[in-house]
């Protein structure tokens, strides 16, 4: 039988996914078979598949979909902050405390071009999603979930493949945050210049807002950022309009409380923007269901229900270091 036969046979009944859906499976086994970890962050729509293996994936991927279980009391104190007591009470509190957080910090020094980029970022229902991929089609493809990656901080052919236009390597990101300017307004329309937005093939041209925030997420991303960077960073996000930012601390897919600044970006679904309580670093991201509604498939298939509080995308950013080789841990 050959592959194109098996997949067509394989989960047939499978409703047809959305954008937000497939993204989570689309990434991690594109950014696999390519063989570099790329940490990039797309809010358009077009997700093309590049392999066999991306497309049994992202058809599994379909058929989770995880309610939001929000353990977490506002009622009761969260994690002891360095910063003190959070402000929670909007955007511009909360990302102006950790900014003047960040601000105080000394600036380590720029990793050297030999050195990697260790992550760890739990995704429980990635890993649910992968092992419902048949072994077989798992073997023939010589590939296996892990949470844990190693990016090299100097990509030179990474930095010359310009078919991506989000993508930015280590060391990139690392010398375009450090070169941001200070004024709020100015810093946002330099990212919008470093990660334009969509025009034709490439998917729908973005209002200003939203291109604005999909250049500030993408950057987020990246690791590492100088503080007094990422300072001028937050205090450019809670500038944009749309942002908010939750009342109290949620939880994340590893459990921890976390900063979840908001955004929607459409009528139906919003992106959280995880930040660690204690030292405002990146934590990671959700993609949350903020109305019901369904999509309707193909002729003969069942629409997809979505329900209010339903999770599409759910990544904890848990471990992140320059490390000296890859395959090394801190």
């Amino acid at each position: 039988m050959d592959e194109m036969t098996q997949l067509r046979e394989l989960r047939a009944d499978a409703p047809v996914p959305d954008r937000a859906t497939l993204a989570p499976g689309r990434k991690r086994l594109t950014d696999a078979i390519e063989g570099r970890s790329r940490r990039t962050l797309r809010l358009r729509a077009d997700w093309r598949i590049a392999s066999l293996g991306a497309v049994v994936a992202i058809t599994a991927a379909a058929l989770f979909v995880t309610q939001i279980v929000d353990t977490s009391d506002p009622r009761q104190p969260g994690p002891a902050t360095v910063a003190g007591d959070l402000d929670l009470s909007s955007p511009a509190a909360a990302l102006g405390e950790a900014a003047d957080f960040l601000e105080r910090q000394e600036v380590p020094p720029e990793p050297r071009s030999d050195q990697w980029i260790y992550l760890r970022e739990e995704n429980p229902d990635q890993e649910k999603q992968w092992k419902e991929v048949p072994a077989e089609i798992r073997e023939e493809m010589s590939m296996s979930y892990s949470p844990d990656s190693w990016i090299p901080y100097d990509d030179k052919a990474a930095e010359n493949d310009e078919t991506d236009t989000d993508y930015r390597t280590a060391r990139e990101s690392y010398r375009i945050a450090a070169g941001l300017p200070e004024d709020p307004e100015a810093l946002l329309a330099e990212l919008r210049k470093v990660f334009p937005t969509g025009n034709g093939p490439d998917g729908p041209r973005e209002d200003k807002d939203a291109h604005s925030f999909r250049a500030l997420t993408v950057l987020l991303e990246s690791y590492p950022l100088p503080p007094d960077a990422l300072a001028r960073i937050y205090r450019a996000m809670a500038t944009v309009k749309g942002i908010g930012v939750t009342d109290h601390l949620i939880r994340d897919a590893s459990g921890r409380q976390v900063i979840a600044v908001t955004r929607a970006y459409d009528a139906n679904n919003r992106t959280e923007i995880l930040i660690d309580p204690v030292d405002y670093g990146y934590a990671g991201r959700r993609d949350v269901v903020t109305r019901s509604h369904e999509l309707t498939g193909p002729e003969g298939t069942e629409p997809i229900r979505y329900k209010r509080g339903d999770i599409l995308m759910d990544i904890a950013r848990t471990r992140a270091a320059v490390v000296d080789a890859k395959g090394q841990k801190p």
